[in-house]
């Protein structure tokens, strides 16, 4: 998705849409899911019967029906403004599910019969355990994992990113996800869903939303919001009576618009928007979270459990520092490390000579004839022949120190110390000789990712724990920890030992997250409460977890945490302001219905509205109004700082709740002055 498509709230499809959908969604079936709302259709059919009949109840106004077919109107539009807001959010993942259809659309497989002869089939004709062969410029049909063959795969049509990523046989890339491209040489498949089962299907059936289901905060908000609206049908069903005892003959359409202005009419509107929208704001970052409860649980995650290869590190030990022995130059060490590194393609060679160049700011020539000696299990070393007779190797420090002693070599005093001294700093001492002259060590390390040290005191300040998993030894692990600013540490980790401490958190009542790509992290992936996989890992760690990142970035759980922060606050904000504006339009309706027999309450008049009834219309245009003037906020959610809670409950206090009393007075005062002439020019 390209950044103009995530920048557009609303296109003229969606928009469309949604228009369409709130009309449908006037079901009263339908309607039954949102009890606020549903309360305010009744209202609308209550009031849309006093209008053809305006004396049903004993209505004296001679303007009853005027007055009975504005609030009407109104109901109407509060309800379709809170349907619409929903279907602006599915209408946003059903968009995305359109784009992921069409890569469904009209695929063919080249199917690998028993007696090795193929055939062309509809990809969705394909089982679980077909054998398929795809070749250069081809889509994959369909999930699976290599066989046999290995290929560059184009997966920018799930993931949106342009790298091609290489697939083969074994290991944690040998999975490959339907919908996807070969755009080099060819690869044997074997199918591991059935139809209307692959992860392209999963994706389709998640981001249209259709399938989703309330969450357990969400739920809890809910019976919050109906135990409000049952309270105030209470309170409006006596104060009916009470009026009557001091003699004020209320209205039902009064009544009714009163009881629509008092319930949480506003975050029950944008209830499920904000939700759906969290989900569709997960998608757009290239993470498919299998449920809203997956999103939802990201906000309130207390422990983050880390691998260390790939997640906090790089994974490849990096040069980062050239260390000569007494009597060698630190630029003849490096001269002739970058030598025996031109020809090494493994990342650690490559940093060497990156360093080397950095540090000399000299290009070292690839002319000499030289053979390239490769590093071997047995030897622990690698370096290179030149013509001239010299040899010079890079390895392990006791293989170089026994190649140099058997040729007749002389080991430096202060190599010991030299190599100790790496080796404590957690890193790989690495070392250099030519021919039977030892000339330093190159200090290997494994690189910290950038921006994480950073990130990690992001986590620290709203209280999440972080916890690094890996499998080197504790030295080594606790330099990596330190420098990278987690937490706390396990060494030597196991499958076990991740499950144990996602358990250990868990029994304290901590909602734990962590990240996996592999078959071994799968039983951890499915004990945590959030639970990323990788795209690029295997089917069992897809399966397991509840979330999988299509980009496969080990560090994007860090986001998605904010994400989930994002939409709990979200919703927490558009419910204070929701119940702040419930006590300024009690201040513009309460008043307005008594002051004709109890002057006194005048004093409560404080917006100085003109009439009762241009104060009961301005607060029921407000409360209609402010719906979809909220729906931008509700989609792309309340903007989120990292800090305690306790500072965030005081922020928004200040902003959505002091904010939430003082807008309806302005609001409302300002419909006031709109429609009072109109009042007066109808004989309201």
């Amino acid at each position: 998705m390209n950044q103009t498509e995530k920048k557009t709230l609303i296109d003229k499809k969606i928009l469309l849409s949604a228009i369409k959908g709130s009309f449908i969604k006037l079901n009263p079936r339908y309607m039954m899911k949102n009890p606020v709302i549903f309360v305010v259709e009744i209202g609308f059919f209550i009031t849309l019967l006093l209008s053809f009949v305006p004396d049903l109840f004993g209505s004296v106004n001679t303007n009853a029906r005027t007055y009975n077919m504005i609030v009407t109107f109104i109901l109407f539009i509060t309800v379709l403004f809170a349907n619409f807001a929903e279907s602006v959010a599915e209408g946003r993942g059903k968009a995305q599910a359109e784009s992921l259809k069409k890569t469904q659309k009209d695929m063919k497989a080249r199917i690998l019969k028993e007696n090795k002869s193929e055939e062309m089939v509809d990809a969705n004709q394909l089982k679980k355990g077909d054998l398929v062969l795809v070749k250069s410029g081809e889509l994959i049909p369909t999930d699976g994992e290599v066989v046999e063959g290995i290929a560059s795969v184009d997966e920018s049509a799930i993931t949106g990113e342009s790298a091609p990523v290489v697939k083969e046989n074994g290991g944690d890339f040998a999975s490959v996800t339907g919908g996807t491209t070969v755009v080099s040489d060819w690869l044997k498949i074997r199918v591991t869903s059935n139809p209307g089962e692959s992860f392209l299907d999963k994706m389709i059936s998640l981001v249209e939303g259709a399938s989703r289901k309330k969450t357990p905060n969400e739920i809890a908000l809910n019976t919050l919001l109906v135990s409000l609206t049952i309270i105030f049908l209470i309170v409006i069903v006596t104060l009916y009576p009470l009026a009557s005892y001091v003699g004020v003959k209320l209205e039902i359409s009064t009544l009714i618009a009163l009881t629509v202005c008092l319930i949480p009419t506003t975050i029950g509107g944008l209830l499920s928007a904000i939700g759906i929208a969290g989900m569709d704001r997960v998608t757009r970052f290239n993470v498919i979270a299998m449920s809203g409860k997956a999103v939802e649980a990201c906000g309130d995650v207390d422990t983050m459990i880390l691998d260390k290869t790939g997640t906090i590190t790089y994974g490849n030990r990096m040069a980062a520092e050239f260390s000569p022995v007494k009597g060698v130059s630190e630029v003849e060490l490096i001269e002739k490390a970058v030598l025996s590194s031109l020809q090494d393609d493994t990342p650690e060679g490559k940093s060497i000579v990156d360093l080397g160049i950095k540090q000399t700011g000299k290009h070292f020539s690839e002319n000499l004839q030289t053979i390239f000696i490769e590093f071997t299990a047995q030897t622990r070393m690698s370096g290179i022949d030149i013509e001239n007779g010299t040899k010079i190797r890079k390895g392990a420090s006791d293989a170089i120190i026994e190649y140099v002693q058997l040729i007749g070599g002389y080991i430096p005093k202060d190599l010991e110390e030299i190599v100790r001294n790496i080796s404590s700093l957690g890193g790989t001492p690495l070392v250099v000789s030519e021919n039977k002259t030892i000339l330093g060590v190159i200090y290997l390390k494994d690189t910290i990712k950038p921006g994480l040290v950073e990130r990690f005191a992001r986590l620290r300040e709203i209280g999440i724990k972080t916890i690094m998993c890996t499998g080197d030894n504790p030295l080594t692990a606790a330099t990596i920890a330190q420098e990278a600013g987690v937490d706390s540490f396990i060494a030597q980790c196991k499958p076990e030992d991740k499950i144990k401490v996602i358990k250990d958190e868990q029994s304290e009542g901590k909602v734990v997250a962590m990240t996996g790509d592999g078959t071994n992290d799968a039983p951890a992936l499915a004990q945590a409460d959030v639970g990323i996989a990788m795209n690029s890992g295997t089917s069992a760690a897809k399966e397991a977890a509840n979330m999988i990142d299509l980009d496969s970035d080990p560090t994007k759980i860090l986001d998605v945490v904010e994400i989930g922060k994002q939409l709990l606050i979200t919703r927490g904000s558009l419910t204070t302001f929701s119940i702040a504006n419930d006590v300024a339009k009690y201040f513009a309706i309460i008043p307005a219905m008594f002051m004709n027999v109890i002057p006194q309450l005048g004093v409560l008049n404080i917006m100085a509205l003109s009439t009762s009834y241009s104060a009961i219309l301005s607060a029921l245009i407000f409360n209609a109004l402010i719906i979809p003037l909220l729906i931008p906020l509700a989609m792309r959610g309340v903007k989120y700082k990292p800090q305690r809670s306790e500072k965030m409950l005081i922020h928004n206090m200040l902003i959505y709740g002091l904010g939430g009393m003082i807008a309806p007075f302005i609001g409302i005062k300002m419909i006031d002055l709109v429609i009072t002439p109109i009042l007066i020019i109808i004989g309201l």
